[in-house]
This record gives structure tokens, C-alpha cells and sequence, in this order.
């Protein structure tokens, strides 16, 4: 999906930028010349898994975009608020954030543990919910304000809670957060929403979870850049409260060749769905 230059002299505010799919996003946001605050904690190079938050700023550099590493745990108030403090500083505001940090464990019940259990409360629903709050007194001086956080639809058959109750509690806290935010700032034309991948998006951090073959029936992390990057060019008082699934965004703007985002192209009509959605949609017609 082509950019639009809609993005120009924006500020995004992305957590979990160093890597994955928030730097994809931040790279995506870059080529419209967006200012991109990369907050993640990776400030050191990482034993298994690549990039810090210097070198994704390298990268959005060189794709036309201005960046500001920040050194950030989301379960910390007093980083969050620093760095939302020098983004204002450095950029003057903020316009967008991507609630992009998270952290998953699919055991079940008896198999985890309280420092796992509070390690995903603290950072997908706390964290989710700090970062959005100290940025919005920012985000309510922007002309067109959006908050998107990577975080599935409510899905409440309990098929998705019994594998994995811990991680989806705190998934789905991160999808609360939309459902109460979108409607808390309707009035005042704040967008809240949320994105979901349709199927397994193939990143470092999947590969220490199952493996390089899961890479076969799995998208590029580009899937979910365009598909975001649709949305928070939206109009924000127009699209909020919304639970978006990337490839149905991407049909409504036009895309039709899915090719390009499948790691093995041959494989694109045979890809494994992600967790918390019941069918394929409108991608199996096509």
C-alpha cells in the first residue's frame, strides 16, 4: 500500500518499537516524514533477538522520518512520563500512539506463574493504559488524534480464555482499554481503536516461541504497518471504538494482491489463523 504523505511532520508515540511489528509501523509512518518517539526498552543489544532502539531510529532516519530513542518500560510511570516529556520537547506534541508493547505466555492455569501473571497484567493492560493516559492531554490538542492498540476483538467464547486464561485476561484488558477510551473521548475527537493480524505474523520474538517454522504460514510484519497506517490516517471523530482485523482494513482501501505479505508467498491461501478469531472472513473468498 503506497503512502499518502498524510503522516508529514506527525508524532507518533510507539511502544515496543525496537523490533517487530511497531517497528514496521514506525518505518511505515517514516516514509510519510512522521516523527517517530521509539519507546522500548532494548537499549543494548539483545542475545537472541536484533535491533535496539538506536539502531530502529537509524532506520526511520533513513526512510525520511525524524526519531527519538527512549529508554522505556512500560510498567514504569516515571519512564513513560520522561518520555513523553522529551517527545513534546523535541517534536512539540503528540498526535498518535500505537499501543504496540506486550507480553504473552499460552500456558495454562496451573502452569504460571505469578511473576508471568503480573508481568502481563503490568505490561499489556497497565502499561497499555499509562501510556495512554500520559499522552492524552497531548493527543487532545492534536487536529486528528488517534490511540490504536494491537490488541484482539472481545471474543468471549471460552475456548480463548481455557488454554490460556492469564494471557488472555491481560490481552483482552488492552481491548477493554479501547472499548472504554473510545467512548470516554468521543465528544473531545480522540479515535480509539483497536488492530488485530487475521492470521500468525512472523517476527523475532514468534521465533523463540515456536521455532523459524513458523514462518511458513505466517505474514510479514507489513501486514499490520499498512493496515495501521490506513487507520490512523482516518479521521479520527469518523472511525473510533472500532475492533479492526488488518486484513479487512486492507480490503476496504483496495488492496487485493495478499501475496506480498505472506513469508511464503506459496503459502498465502494456507496461513494459520492468530488466536482469538473463529474464521478466516472475507480472505477465504478470495
Amino acid at each position: 500500500m503506497k503512502n499518502t504523505g498524510k503522516l508529514q511532520g506527525k508524532t507518533l508515540f510507539i511502544t515496543g518499537a525496537s523490533r517487530g511489528i511497531g517497528k514496521a509501523i514506525a518505518l511505515k509512518a517514516a516514509r510519510d516524514g512522521a516523527n517517530v518517539v521509539i519507546a522500548a526498552k532494548t537499549a543494548e543489544p539483545h542475545p537472541k533477538l536484533p535491533g535496539t532502539i538506536y539502531t530502529a531510529a537509524e532506520e526511520i532516519e533513513k526512510a525520511g522520518g525524524k526519531a527519538l530513542p527512549c529508554i522505556v518500560d512500560v510498567r514504569d510511570e516515571k519512564q513513560v512520563q520522561q518520555a513523553v516529556e522529551a517527545a513534546v520537547a523535541k517534536f512539540g506534541g503528540i498526535d498518535i500512539v500505537i499501543n504496540n508493547a506486550s507480553a504473552i505466555s499460552l500456558t495454562p492455569t496451573l502452569d504460571t506463574e505469578m511473576k508471568r501473571y503480573d508481568l502481563m497484567q503490568n505490561i499489556n493492560t497497565r502499561g497499555t493504559f499509562l501510556v495512554s493516559k500520559t499522552c492524552l492531554p497531548y493527543l487532545l490538542k492534536s487536529d486528528n488524534p488517534h490511540i490504536l492498540n494491537l490488541s484482539p476483538p472481545l471474543n468471549m467464547k471460552p475456548h480463548w480464555f481455557s488454554n490460556h486464561t492469564a494471557y488472555t485476561i491481560a490481552k483482552y484488558g488492552m481491548s477493554m482499554c479501547v472499548l472504554g477510551m473510545a467512548e470516554e473521548f468521543r465528544a473531545q475527537g480522540v479515535a480509539v481503536n483497536a488492530l488485530w493480524p487475521r492470521t500468525t505474523v512472523h517476527t523475532a520474538a514468534v521465533d523463540m516461541l515456536s521455532g523459524p517454522e513458523g514462518s511458513l504460514h505466517s505474514r510479514k510484519p507489513e501486514v499490520m504497518a499498512d493496515a495501521a497506517y490506513a487507520i490512523i490516517c482516518r479521521d479520527a471523530r469518523d472511525y473510533t471504538g472500532n475492533f479492526f482485523i488488518d486484513d479487512e482494513v486492507l480490503l476496504d482501501v483496495g488492496v487485493r494482491d495478499f501475496s506480498k505479505y505472506a513469508c511464503y508467498p506459496e503459502n498465502m491461501h494456507n496461513l494459520q489463523l492468530d488466536i482469538f478469531l473463529d474464521d478466516a472472513g472475507p480472505f477465504a473468498k478470495l
